[in-house]
């Protein structure tokens, strides 16, 4: 993740052509890139805990964490903010997004949250709350239309934020600036009940509070998977 402060689109837009073409040049097996532009930035669902805030998060998809392509892409991503944050995760897919052509903007809003586990719960308690419980709540109660989880594992650069997972969902832009399109609520009522089942649920393992959300526009240019 690179983190510096509020980003202009001009950044953005350098980070998902001139630096991603880089990135891709180095012939990683994956790449999408989520920038903060002003597409998604004035989303309501915003926290920021980091100092400075988190501008775009880029995947990479390599054959080695430690390995040249790896140690090339993050010497070239640490020159694009003022911190740079690496980790390596497992990937879990509970709810594939749309397939776009290669470099096309993703529909909606790509919202991406950073947990971290709680001192009181043990990371074998922490993964089953989060991930065994809390993911078909998280589907049921909001307007996700993709949704993946990531596992933190291990850091890869250093005095990193205590991070111990992130998680992008996309949701329609309606979301952006409204609530109930948000949580795809009927009604007031309804909207109540799924933010209180929402709350209910992340309270269980910690993420209701240290908590950063990034709303972000999604570019995905290669994927490692095959359809």
């Amino acid at each position: 993740m690179l983190m510096r402060p509020e980003p202009d689109d001009e950044w953005c837009a350098l980070q998902r052509g001139e630096i991603a073409d880089a990135l891709a040049g180095l012939g990683i097996a994956g790449l999408s890139v989520n920038v903060r532009d002003s597409a998604v930035r004035d989303s309501l669902m915003t926290l920021t805990t980091l100092d400075p805030p988190v501008a775009a998060v880029v995947s990479l998809w390599t054959q080695q964490c430690y390995g040249e392509q790896t140690t090339s892409a993050l010497d070239l991503l640490s020159r694009q903010c003022d911190r740079l944050g690496a980790y390596v995760v497992t990937e879990s897919v509970p709810l594939s997004g749309p397939v776009v052509a290669p470099a096309a903007r993703t529909p909606g809003l790509a919202n991406i949250a950073l947990l971290r586990r709680p001192a009181n719960l043990d990371q074998a308690a922490w993964l089953n709350r989060w991930q065994l419980n809390h993911t078909p709540v998280a589907i049921e109660t909001q307007a996700t239309f993709g949704y993946t989880q990531n596992w933190v594992v291990r850091t890869l650069t250093p005095d990193l934020p205590g991070i111990s997972g992130i998680v992008e969902e996309l949701f329609p832009m309606e979301a952006i600036s409204d609530l109930k399109a948000f949580f795809g609520a009927a009604d007031d009522s309804d909207l109540q009940d799924r933010i209180s089942r929402m709350v209910a649920s992340t309270t269980a393992f910690g993420a209701n509070e240290n908590i950063d959300t990034v709303p972000t526009s999604r570019y995905v240019f290669s994927t490692p998977f095959k359809d």
